[in-house]
């Protein structure tokens, strides 16, 4: 495998244009919006970085750490939810906002953390969370406060319940994180009362978005904070906005595991109501220059379903969660054949994401019997090879990065971080482990602070001689996977990463929506990327030949022999002729 350190390669220049990077693929003088093929870094900031030594990241560290991500090669950074937040849900339960959360720091530490990151060339994204909002919402007290009928409770959905004396749930709706999606209100007088609806934990009430009170308020918001210099919004849980009037029974066909991927039809899910909201949004977003960017967390059934979200009026992007759940064999093409062929007529660039703060790490997946997962349960527990779920890991990302579009990398991954599947059970801190009955352990795994240095926690996750340990506890283990370690080895995975991102901002071909699959046998993912660039990946279980007239640019592992061997990838350049 060549040596990432080469000194050959010119330096990342993150944030660049296509145009100053040097692509001639997009057409002289054709504008190409930065988000088109941006590298998009996803910031868990509770676990990133803890300047202040209390043993939760905060907007300092992620400031201190900006070197690091511009070394890195990424173009932006997609912080999750900063806002003021109770943290019953990871900070998925906001109490304001319009303002940053006491243990991030201040709204001024946000707003100088976007200005230090765009002039390092690193745009910021950031996420909203506007399907519902926390429980101690300044809205939703009110609406608990105020009577049956009123404006206040108008903003969120309260129904009164079934039975002679209304004891039981409006409809059969379930949550996400286990049971049913209502709870019911107790009456100042200590009666029971209505009953309001919550897609996820209790202590997150969904909006009414068919209220124009709701819709002005976040009109508002989001200027609030497109005035601010942000340059994109993640629109989290966009599916769930919108739900069907009277509110039917939904149909999950004797399965009450939240599988919104495999739904059709849901009364509470991807309802087309929801796209009239987003168009709204993007009016917003349309009134700033620089190229703002809404992209979408959409979990919908298949690529058609995804296209919708966006037409050339709504969303600019969308996660790609059937490629992100994918199993690790032959049926990735057709994944990606699907997307590109869907997004084609509206003009949308695909966005390839393999992690998140919400899904197992990567390692960890890839090493298991089975590969894929539509829900978070799927796999929990089963035995890891770490090894092989490496190995795995190194290929998907040379994957990922060959691929036309933008792609996203979940803080770690670029590490090769496996899950920590053995946090004791009294510090499990996901919602979803107290509403499954503590039969499914949740996220929390793959949302250990990051190691960045030394030979023991908290691994410079924290300054020296805190006296408070991260809130969640890092294995000893990962002593080997710091990233002052990994700096040293450059057979690392952050040094294939660091090369990567070299490579793809080097070569215009992965600057365009160039894409054609070569002959190859079905086992043997080969496409060429324009004239002169090609990725293959091996999953045929034996090595494969690359052809005397390709130079190997970068492989996920060392060829044998100059074949590429299974559960491998590699970038190839055409020879001169």
């Amino acid at each position: 495998m060549p040596d990432s350190r080469n000194p050959d390669l010119p330096p990342p220049g993150p944030g660049q244009s296509v145009e100053t990077a040097g692509s001639a693929a997009s057409g002289a003088g054709a504008h190409r919006p930065w988000w088109a093929d941006a590298v998009v870094y996803e910031v868990y900031p509770r676990s990133f970085a803890d300047a202040d030594g209390d043993g939760e990241g905060d907007l300092a560290g992620v400031r201190a750490k900006l070197p690091y991500l511009e070394a890195l090669g990424v173009d932006a950074i997609w912080v999750a939810p900063w806002f003021p937040s109770p943290m019953a849900d990871g900070g998925y339960d906001v109490s304001d906002y319009r303002d940053i959360d006491p243990r991030y720091g201040t709204l001024e530490d946000a707003t100088t953390l976007i200005a230090e990151a765009g002039e390092r060339g690193i745009r910021t994204i950031i996420d909203m969370v506007a399907n519902h909002t926390s429980d101690q919402h300044p809205w939703f007290q009110a609406a608990l406060a105020a009577p049956e009928g009123s404006p206040e409770r108008a903003r969120y959905l309260f129904l009164e319940g079934k039975g002679p004396d209304g004891s039981e749930p409006p409809n059969n709706w379930i949550s996400a994180f286990g049971g049913p999606a209502w709870s019911r209100t107790t009456n100042p007088d200590g009666s029971p009362g209505q009953w309001y609806m919550h897609m996820f934990a209790p202590e997150q009430p969904d909006l009414n978005w068919d209220n124009e009170q709701v819709q002005q308020d976040f009109d508002d918001i989001l200027r609030f904070w497109f005035d601010r210099g942000v340059d994109g919004i993640r629109v989290d849980a966009a599916p769930a906005f919108f739900k069907t009037p009277g509110y039917p029974d939904a149909d999950y066909g004797g399965d009450l595991r939240f599988l919104a991927a495999a739904w059709v039809g849901n009364p509470h899910w991807d309802v087309d109501e929801v796209h009239g909201i987003l168009k709204r949004w993007r009016r917003v977003g349309d009134e700033y220059d620089g190229d703002r960017v809404f992209v979408a967390e959409a979990v919908v059934n298949g690529a058609e379903r995804l296209g919708l979200y966006l037409a050339r009026d709504e969303m600019h992007t969308a996660f790609n969660f059937e490629f992100l759940k994918a199993s690790w064999d032959p049926g990735l093409r057709r994944i990606i054949d699907d997307t590109l062929e869907v997004l084609a007529p509206v003009g949308s660039p695909p966005t390839w994401v393999l992690g998140s703060h919400d899904e197992t790490r990567l390692a960890t997946r890839y090493g298991r019997a089975r590969t894929g997962a539509l829900h978070l349960s799927d796999g929990q527990g089963s035995p890891t090879d770490l090894r092989l779920g490496t190995r795995r890991l190194r290929a998907a990302a040379l994957l990922m990065l060959a691929l036309p579009g933008g792609a996203y990398i979940y803080q770690g991954d670029e590490l090769g971080l496996p899950d920590v599947e053995d946090i004791p059970d009294h510090l499990l801190q996901d919602p979803m482990w107290l509403r499954s009955g503590h039969t499914i352990r949740g996220r929390d795994g793959c949302r250990v602070p990051v190691p960045w240095s030394g030979d023991a926690p908290p691994f410079g996750f924290s300054p020296d001689g805190a006296a408070t340990e991260p809130w969640l506890p890092q294995p000893a283990a990962w002593a080997g996977l710091t990233v002052e370690a990994q700096d040293a080895d450059p057979d690392s995975v952050l040094w294939l990463h660091r090369h990567a991102l070299r490579l793809r901002r080097e070569n215009a071909g992965f600057h365009t929506e160039a894409f054609s699959w070569r002959d190859s046998a079905p086992e043997v993912l080969d496409f060429e990327r324009g004239p002169g660039l090609r990725c293959v990946l091996n999953l045929s279980g034996a090595p494969v030949e690359l052809g005397t007239d390709w130079d190997v640019l970068l492989s996920s592992v060392p060829l044998e022999a100059g074949a590429l061997p299974h559960d491998a990838t590699a970038w190839l350049k055409a020879r001169p002729s």
